[in-house]
């Protein structure tokens, strides 16, 4: 049987991200670090792009973005 798996998951544009950790606090599968407090990076695998960081962040940098896969 082949089929669609979606995956979705938060991206950052770390370039403008200020990183105040707001994100971190919001996330419920703690899959946002901000290492060296420099910017957030989001752990993919654990992400479920649930979008909570994106309504959360002050700079508005973070966005949910979609993949489609064939899954078999």
């Amino acid at each position: 049987m082949t089929g669609r798996r979606i995956k979705k998951y938060a991206v950052v544009t770390k370039r403008y991200c200020v990183g105040c950790g707001s994100c971190i606090k919001e996330c419920p599968k703690e899959a946002i670090s901000v290492p060296n407090g420099v910017f957030a990076i989001v752990d993919l695998e654990k992400c479920v792009g649930c979008g909570l960081c994106v309504k959360i962040c002050p700079a508005s940098v973070i966005h949910i973005k979609t993949d489609s896969k064939e899954a078999l």
